[in-house]
């Protein structure tokens, strides 16, 4: 099992989430910062403090906690792929948005106001992934380590659980918030699942600059497979081209759904 095709094809949501994540924890760590970004009592009822609350959305509290969240981002990746960019960027959303008001909730019933109960990091989005990903993602291998059974999909698991457990009470409560908002997606709250958002700036256009650039990638593209692997035979070239135009035509379908998205 694998989150598809390497790189960020057809993805770009997850990239600039993921490169938002990665600068905004090297910059607080940096400064020494970073374990102060998670969110206390005071930080929500008494001093409201609005950076603070933007920036504990993107940044991690640790070297090993931005190690396995984005390699969890990357892999989730295969979900932007299978629902498009629009609707994933809903997910995003409505992640984030749902499991910091469990999170509220939380820090009200506990009022604590000298503990920093909660780590920062984007752990609604990471834990809500883990709801499809084990709905929707088949197994495809099992293997044994020591006579316990594995699956391929173990090691995701796995690193959801060090993820899960990193800074013990103050990482666990953000990511039963993040499965809570991913089972009310999946319960397709309000319809949610519906929803679309407007990101033609993310995408390349089908016009203009980028759409020739695109066309002329994929036309040259296309010519270097057909000298590579053009039969010599007369009959086998026709039947060839015959193949080559089906494809073609398939991908030509293909990059319409995803424009019309």
């Amino acid at each position: 099992m694998n989150g598809g095709p390497s790189g960020f094809n057809n993805a770009p949501v997850t990239r600039i989430f993921l490169i938002a994540c990665a600068l905004f924890t090297v910059f607080f760590g940096i400064q020494g910062r970073s374990f102060k970004l998670g969110l206390s009592y005071q930080d929500i009822f008494r001093k409201l403090s609005i950076w603070k609350l933007i920036v504990s959305v993107f940044a991690f509290s640790s070297t090993p906690e931005l190690m396995f969240g984005l390699y969890l981002l990357y892999y989730f990746r295969v979900f932007e792929r299978q629902i498009g960019s629009n609707k994933y960027s809903v997910f995003i959303l409505f992640s984030v948005m749902v499991s910091f008001f469990f999170e509220v909730m939380a820090l009200a019933i506990l009022k604590d106001p000298t503990a920093n109960l909660l780590t920062s990091g984007p752990y609604g989005l990471i834990f809500a992934s883990f709801v499809p990903f084990y709905f929707d993602i088949p197994v495809s291998t099992w293997f044994r380590i020591f006579g316990v059974r594995f699956s391929d999909k173990s090691f995701i698991y796995l690193a959801g659980l060090q993820l899960l457990l990193s800074s013990w009470k103050r990482s666990l409560l953000p990511g039963i918030c993040g499965i809570l908002a991913g089972s009310l997606y999946r319960l397709n709250v309000f319809h949610i699942r519906r929803a679309k958002s407007s990101l033609s700036l993310l995408r390349p256009s089908s016009h203009g600059f980028l759409g020739l650039l695109r066309g002329t990638h994929l036309q040259l593209q296309q010519g270097i497979l057909q000298e590579m692997y053009l039969p010599t035979q007369p009959a086998k070239r026709s039947f060839y081209f015959v193949c080559m135009r089906i494809k073609w035509e398939r991908h030509e379908m293909k990059l319409q759904v995803e424009r019309r998205r």
